[in-house]
């Protein structure tokens, strides 16, 4: 399965490993061009020679002999779009009038609103969406609060709740700067699984005073979705909020991402011929998303998982470990290797990155095992270069959207909490996970099955669906669901 390697020339080996345009770095120059032959062709060759890519060209007047467009461009990041804009107006007779970054605009006033789910067009409307008949509804649910699931929004309603500690590409940038984030995170939901969620950032990294805020808010939803909270704080946070309140708490970061990777792994392993049971696994990074991806390959049955961090492989008895990383060692490297994660390579089947980028050398990637899996998923940039190893393995997947396999977390948790929601879940449990994982696995059929399509695309509609009803089926078999079926 592995392809022979060839040796690309010093310039193919740059570019290889220059930065890629992305849709997130998309600009729109409104431009101003006298009318006549070739003045869009020198604009045009201008884009071009500064490596961003032409997008969208759209007339937005005629004036006096000259024109007025706006052209969409695809860049590298934000210095690359002043370089673009600067190359464009020191063409001459070419006028830039205004330069919009296209994501920002998208989140001009927010992401997501509060819409009405029935009319008020009169008085009979009012009287029974407010006073005096909502009273009525009030003293329906204070004689039994399970009422609350159906005459409220609590059935469809899941939380995001962040400190904004461990906001991913940016580490710490505190409650504000993390709505953003927690925005996208609640549009995600209703998009594929119409699910409502609400973002709640909250200016405390505390664990007493956000567990304490969680369940004071719970009355209002039916799960809670963590995201975004720095390790070891996240383990804490949510082991105590499962605890103590009886709707499901799901840290994202960790599960997630943990259910992605394993359907990937899944699907990896049908290609490669080679069963779980008899893989070594090396995970580089020991934070929220290592600790649950390593659990739930464990719990899928590999038993040679070695998870390494900064200060290399955990194993029993290294001090200085935290209480969770010092329960991760007992449950994982049997042989008890110690090393550096690229020093455990060696001889390795797979690969798990959830640290950083440059975590793992190509040459350590070099001296895996036969058919080696690699997933790369420190966003965005991944552990080891793409361009780097991808011919020395048999498949490579990382957490970008620009290369094939993207390891993503919206696969998943739409699904997971409509699943929950539907048969009013107590928790989120290991059964359900497992589901999740195999249903996503399973939407990529026999014959789409390829060492570039692993895992279904984002887009895919029927993945949200599918997990819904595997992770329903598994609440209901594991007696963590209180309305069996789904129904009313």
């Amino acid at each position: 399965m592995t392809l022979p390697a060839e040796s690309p020339t010093r310039d193919e080996a740059a570019a290889a490993l220059k930065p890629r345009p992305s849709a997130s770095y998309s600009i729109t120059v409104r431009a101003r061009l006298q009318q006549r032959p070739g003045s869009f062709a020198r604009v045009a060759a201008a884009i071009g020679e500064t490596g961003a890519i032409l997008g969208a060209i759209d007339l937005v007047r005629v004036e006096r002999g000259e024109v007025v467009r706006d052209v969409t461009v695809t860049c590298v990041d934000a210095e690359h779009g002043e370089a673009v804009a600067a190359a464009v107006g020191q063409i001459d007779g070419v006028a830039v009038e205004n330069v919009s970054d296209r994501t920002f605009l998208m989140h001009l006033g927010g992401k997501i609103e509060v819409t009405s789910a029935v009319p008020l067009n009169n008085r009979d409307d009012l009287s029974m969406a407010y006073t005096p008949g909502v009273a009525r509804v009030s003293a329906a649910i204070h004689d039994d609060v399970e009422k609350a699931w159906s005459l409220t929004i609590k059935g469809n309603t899941v939380a995001v709740v962040s400190d904004g500690s461990a906001v991913l590409g940016l580490g710490d940038v505190g409650p504000e700067a993390a709505m953003p984030v927690m925005e996208g995170k609640a549009l995600l939901f209703k998009e594929f699984a119409d699910v409502d969620a609400f973002p709640l950032c909250l200016r405390t990294r505390e664990p007493d005073e956000i567990v304490a805020f969680v369940k004071a808010a719970s009355p209002a939803f039916g799960a809670v979705n963590l995201e975004d909270i720095s390790a070891p704080r996240c383990f804490e946070i949510e082991q105590r909020l499962r605890a103590e309140l009886d709707i499901p708490v799901f840290h994202d970061d960790q599960h997630g991402t943990a259910i992605v990777l394993l359907a990937a792994l899944t699907n990896a392993l049908r290609i490669v011929g080679k069963q779980a049971p008899e893989l070594k696994v090396v995970v580089v990074g020991a934070g929220a998303a290592g600790v649950a991806c390593t659990k739930i390959m464990l719990a899928h049955g590999i038993q040679n998982v070695v998870v390494c961090d900064i200060g290399g492989s955990l194993y029993e008895g290294r001090p200085g470990l935290d209480p969770v990383r010092e329960a991760l060692a007992r449950e994982t490297n049997p042989d008890r290797e110690r090393g550096s994660a690229n020093e455990l390579l060696a001889g390795a089947d797979v690969l798990v990155g959830v640290s950083g980028p440059g975590a793992v050398s190509a040459s350590a990637v070099r001296t895996m095992a036969s058919d080696p899996i690699v997933f790369a998923m420190a966003n965005p940039t991944p552990e080891v270069s793409v361009e780097a190893v991808e011919r020395d393995v048999a498949i490579i997947a990382t957490g970008r959207s620009d290369y094939p396999n993207q390891i993503n977390n919206v696969l998943a948790f739409p699904g997971v909490f409509r699943g929950a929601l539907d048969v009013r879940a107590t928790t989120i449990n290991e059964e359900m996970k497992l589901a999740a994982a195999q249903a996503i696995a399973a939407e990529v059929t026999e014959d789409q099955l390829h060492p570039e399509y692993i895992i279904p695309s984002v887009f895919n509609r029927e993945v949200a669906p599918a997990v819904a009803r595997t992770v329903a089926q598994a609440a209901e078999s594991s007696g963590v669901a209180r309305r069996p079926g789904g129904g009313s």
